[in-house]
């Protein structure tokens, strides 16, 4: 990695740019060879990693509520029940429904935004589970932290208190140990710049462009044609504000045409 912040380094140097601050994931392969090239700039973890590794955290801990229930459903035995045992197949029915709500409704516990039927739908759902509540709630003060309209001093003190609130819910602090990792105060920094991206999307966009092309198109297989394609994509993305003024012209020109 070193080396290769090096070369990418002397090229922008030939071209009199500078690195105002870097997004990446929350690999630490890139922390000292980032210091060691570009000296202190501002390093941003991506927002979407942080965020998948505290959803999967949730998610796991639905599933675990799931087989809790699967483990309550009374057993019957085989045919149809009698008049003493409708009761408890009526309940173990009960159950199994609302195990399969909770498996159809799980992404309601991770979703960045609810609509009004889906807060009602919640609330029916995590009825008797108030640590489910709790998990939601956690992760609604998550999804704050990365409001832009606040500054990282102001989203550090406000992941402190959820900290504090995760340490009480002994329950739930098991679930949320990610909002203990470095990494999420990492993911704050570009709080304080407005041109430092929060995520990596676009870059993972290029790789996953470029694995496509890797599957249907052999020749890119290979390292010149690789550099040659990222050329070309760089060279489309810099035209891509003249094409959009253009079309926007021949539309107006169209629509106005008699």
């Amino acid at each position: 990695m070193a080396a290769f912040f090096r070369r990418f380094k002397a090229a922008l140097d030939g071209r009199g740019l500078r690195v105002a601050g870097i997004t990446t994931d929350a690999s630490p392969l890139y922390r000292a060879p980032i210091h060691d090239v570009f000296g202190p700039i501002p390093h941003q973890i991506c927002e979407f990693h942080v965020l998948k590794e505290i959803t999967a955290a949730i998610l796991h801990a639905v599933a675990k509520v799931r087989k809790t229930l699967a483990g309550t459903v009374p057993k019957l035995a085989g045919g149809r029940p009698s008049k003493a045992t409708r009761r408890t197949a009526r309940r173990g029915k009960r159950i199994q429904d609302r195990i399969g709500e909770l498996f159809e409704h799980r992404h309601l516990l991770v979703r960045h935004d609810l609509t009004p039927g889906q807060n009602k739908t919640l609330c029916r759902l995590t009825r008797g589970l108030p640590h489910l509540r709790t998990l939601r709630q956690m992760m609604d003060q998550t999804y704050r932290l990365f409001d832009r309209r606040c500054r990282s001093e102001t989203a550090l003190a406000k992941l402190a208190k959820l900290r504090g609130r995760v340490r009480r819910f002994k329950r739930v602090g098991r679930t949320l140990t990610r909002l203990f990792s470095p990494n999420l105060e990492k993911a704050l920094t570009f709080l304080d710049d407005s041109l430092l991206p929060s995520t990596s999307n676009a870059v993972e966009r290029g790789n996953r462009r470029h694995r496509k092309m890797q599957k249907t198109i052999y020749c890119v297989r290979t390292a010149a044609a690789l550099r040659a394609r990222i050329a070309l994509d760089m060279h489309r993305d810099q035209r891509a504000p003249g094409r959009c003024r253009a079309l926007l012209i021949l539309h107006t020109e169209r629509a106005g045409a008699p």
